[in-house]
């Protein structure tokens, strides 16, 4: 199991953040025993398919540079355009085998980690010429890994080698003995398919390396448990921020309802550990609204708000609680309340109706109908 600098396990999985900020780094899985395979398959796999060119264009510049009539010697031109046409024939022979080779350097690395690019990565980092930090990258594990690896590399692409060149005797005392042309098509057949069988011996090195770089980049990719608590404070917010947010907002809310406590027909109270404020609009046929509602202190404001302005108080425990626990601010009232609020602006109204001296004393409140499942008891 990885350890943190600090000595902790790195024991949980890279959160999305992690992977996030460390592609944006550049720190991705990379094999370059994977790019160097791509590159040799497709530079010996160019010089197969396209040798017979190559061969025919190196024999049409040696004809050309080897036998020059006088007329061309005398000329002082001569060399500078017998170079020129050289120069063109070889770049026009070469030319698909550089296509192949810039297409598997792309390729190569881009097949593992896919393709990125980092300007973080090309930044320079004064910390990489730190010299006691440059020893410790020398004589690190990952170092010994690579030393490794480079070992078995160049014993393996020995071995194959030398048995490519043991099996391959004949051909090359052969090409001695053929004339020029055919001798020269034959050794870049024979170049071609030695170096092959060399690059196919790097294969078992990239399928050791890959697996081992991908295993590499997720241990440095993974988290301690606190790493995992403090990315998650950064990114969900720290609790005391979240906590004065909060705050902020309930100081905010409170303001708002303390403002239309004014505008409310009744105030419901409990009588002092609830109250709720509650407006009826006739004229948009929906049902009472909830304005404000409050416990304890915020319950003592709203009914002081409301003797201020003038706005009727009117005791019901049962009520009173009912719509707090279930109703909330600039919401209308449940249907089962309905029948409950309507009796207490009915009963409001024949108050009001009664103070201007248009009517008789309204008879006390009876108990008002509410439903079991929005009964709210002490």
């Amino acid at each position: 199991m990885a350890e943190s600098e600090s000595g902790a396990d790195k024991s949980e999985e890279p959160t999305e953040k992690r992977l996030r900020e460390s592609r944006e780094k550049g720190q991705i899985a990379r094999s370059r025993e994977l790019n160097t395979l791509a590159i040799m398959l497709a530079g010996t796999g160019g010089l197969l398919a396209f040798g017979g060119s190559l061969g025919s264009a190196l024999i049409s510049i040696m004809s050309s540079n080897f036998s020059l009539p006088r007329e061309v010697i005398m000329d002082e031109r001569s060399m500078a355009i017998g170079l020129l046409a050289s120069g063109k024939v070889a770049v026009d022979a070469m030319l698909p085998l550089f296509l192949a080779l810039l297409i598997a350097s792309i390729v190569g690395p881009i097949a593992l980690g896919g393709w990125l690019f980092s300007a973080k990565a090309m930044a320079p980092k004064i910390s990489r010429m730190d010299p006691l930090a440059g020893l410790k990258r020398m004589f690190s594990a990952k170092a010994l890994v690579e030393l490794l690896k480079a070992l078995a590399k160049f014993t393996l692409v020995l071995t194959v080698a030398l048995a490519v060149l043991a099996a391959n005797v004949g051909d090359l005392l052969a090409i001695a003995h053929e004339p020029l042309e055919s001798a020269i098509m034959h050794a870049a057949q024979v170049v071609g398919w030695s170096a092959l069988w060399m690059a196919c011996g790097l294969v078992l090195i990239a399928a050791v390396d890959v697996p081992f770089q991908l295993w590499d980049n997720k241990q440095k990719m993974m988290m301690t448990k606190q790493e995992v608590r403090d990315e998650y404070k950064d990114s969900e917010g720290k609790p005391e921020v979240k906590q004065r947010i909060r705050q902020l907002q309930r100081e905010m809310t409170e303001r708002r309802m303390m403002q239309a406590v004014p505008q409310a027909d009744v105030v419901i109270t409990n009588p002092t550990h609830f109250a709720v404020a509650l407006k009826y609009d006739p004229a948009k046929g929906s049902a009472p609204v909830l304005l404000a509602k409050g416990g304890d202190f915020t319950a003592l404001k709203i009914r002081e708000i409301a003797q201020e302005h003038q706005v009727m108080l009117l005791e019901s425990p049962a009520l009173a609680r009912a719509v707090f626990y279930s109703t909330e601010l600039d919401q209308e009232i449940p249907a089962g309340l309905y029948l409950a609020v309507a009796q207490v602006l009915a009963y409001v109204y024949q108050i009001r109706q009664y103070q201007a001296g248009k009517g008789k004393r309204p008879a006390p409140l009876p108990d008002l109908p509410i439903p079991p499942d929005l009964r709210r008891d002490e």
